[in-house]
């Protein structure tokens, strides 16, 4: 009896449990099982089943808030929705995936592994709640993303990308390690509830200096300027499935413990992290918006544009409040599902046998494959934030909350970052629509149109019924206050 209540108490933990049981069996049956494409191809297949699973425990969890290992890990509304999100992003990829690996003869099945192990790594940082298990989730799911970036071996520019990632990643670990150990020393705690009682009555110099060395780690994790440097390479010479599982999931756990971390553990001490976040949101979003202008390969745009992204979803957690922790969740939501939808176009982009990636590509692609076409620019039209689309309405709700805390300034120096940044959208939609057109591309495969199709309905839809992701993001938000 003793041992079945103990079991029960560790439920809250099922969907990390699938996920790391899932990782372990598809291990073992790659393994085991005859070495061909086929099989490899069917381990894979079968790790979506298993996200897929994953998923389903989430929405069958009771709700409420539930703490497990001495309040270290904590599921409630604000872990499920994002724990949901980032399955999302981790299933779109792998999906992305299947069809890139086939036709490259890159197919291994150590690969959608690899992707469960850096979701279950993103599922732990999500419910992070004290800095040991906060940096646990983080290495959890980096040490798999730094493999998979490396992981066309016979290409100079994969193996350089990952070479990057991992020296940069180590690099950043090490600063968000001292800033953990400093806010330890300064508050004798590492428990998130515990910081923020010992943060009541104001920060010390030693305390800040370890908040932003603890910033640092988020930063780069979500590519937010300054510590944005390895997101252009990576994102160009990573396989491009392996380009866009970062550009969605794990930029929503990044941004998940950026929220949760600074909201629960500092609330004493708002203005000192408040004018940080203020800061990195403004130079993220205008050097996304100026620096992607250049680009001429449309990963490195991508790369760009995320970075850019990233600054706009801070400006909700500038403000401090539900209201703006709202609108992170909402401009996440939107995010991942524009992002999937672009990449499956770019994975589309393969003419006589060979993958391209110039945006001088896409010319004339009206003219050639309009359905692609018409997807493309919608979802172009909603990155650039042009209403009535889901991406005007992500950007209205976090500049509103900015708004209404008194953030005049980062909220208009947002709206014209925006302005900017419409410009390289619609110069794709432009070369799409009205220039000459060029040897179309081959036909797109069936998952590629599935989740560019769905990214698509999203995205032009969600005007019309917006409430499942309000309501699910309202309710996430008030549970962290």
């Amino acid at each position: 009896m003793n041992q079945l209540m103990q079991f029960q108490g560790l439920l809250p933990m099922l969907p990390e449990a699938i996920l790391a049981g899932g990782a372990m069996l598809m291990l073992m049956a790659g393994v085991c099982v005859h070495q061909s494409d086929r099989s490899a191809g069917i381990v894979n297949g079968f790790c979506i089943g298993v996200l897929a699973l994953a998923g389903l425990a989430i929405v069958l969890m009771p709700a409420g808030r539930t703490s497990l290992f001495e309040g270290s890990f904590v599921v409630d509304d604000y872990a499920r929705f994002l724990k949901l999100l980032a399955l999302a992003g981790s299933t779109g990829t792998l999906m992305l995936s299947l069809n890139w690996l086939t036709v490259e003869k890159q197919q291994k099945f150590e690969y959608g592994v690899l992707f469960l192990l850096s979701t279950l790594g993103m599922f732990m940082l999500i419910s992070a709640a004290d800095l040991i298990a906060l940096y646990l989730g983080l290495e959890t799911m980096s040490l798999p993303l730094y493999v998979v970036a490396a992981s066309n071996r016979d290409n100079v520019k994969s193996t350089e990308a990952g070479l990057k990632y991992f020296v940069l990643g180590a690099l950043s670990s090490g600063m968000l390690l001292y800033g953990a150990s400093l806010i330890y020393g300064f508050t004798g705690t590492v428990g998130f509830a515990g910081i923020a009682k010992a943060t009541q009555a104001g920060a010390s110099l030693g305390l800040v200096f370890g908040l932003v060395f603890l910033f640092v780690g988020f930063c780069f994790k979500i590519s937010a300027v300054p510590f944005n440097m390895w997101t252009p390479d990576v994102y160009e010479g990573a396989p491009t499935p392996v380009t866009a599982f970062f550009a969605a999931a794990p930029k929503v756990a990044g941004i998940a413990i950026f929220v949760r971390a600074t909201v629960v553990a500092f609330p004493g001490i708002t203005h000192e992290w408040q004018q940080i976040v203020v800061f990195v949101s403004i130079a993220s979003m205008v050097l996304g918006a100026f620096a992607a202008i250049a680009q001429r390969n449309i990963k490195r745009l991508m790369a760009y544009s995320s970075i850019g992204h990233m600054g706009f979803a801070l400006v909700g957690l500038a403000a401090g409040t539900p209201e703006g922790v709202q609108g992170v969740l909402v401009y996440m939501s939107i995010y991942v599902a524009m992002t999937l939808g672009t990449f499956a176009v770019i994975l589309s982009m393969r003419r006589d046998g060979v993958f391209v990636e110039n945006i001088a590509d896409l010319a004339g692609l009206a003219r050639t494959h309009p359905t692609m076409a018409f997807f493309l620019a919608m979802l172009l039209f909603s990155l650039a934030g042009i209403p009535p689309l889901a991406g005007f309405f992500a950007k209205f709700y976090v500049f509103l909350a900015a708004i209404k805390a008194g953030l005049y300034t980062l909220a208009v120096i947002g709206v014209l970052a925006s302005v900017v940044g419409a410009y390289y959208y619609l110069n794709i939609v432009k070369m799409m629509y009205f220039d000459e057109p060029v040897k179309g591309f081959e036909q797109m495969p069936g998952l590629l149109r599935l989740v560019l199709g769905v990214s698509g309905l999203v995205v032009m839809l969600f005007f019309a019924y917006p409430a499942p992701i309000l309501n699910a993001a309202t309710v996430a938000a008030k549970s962290l206050f």
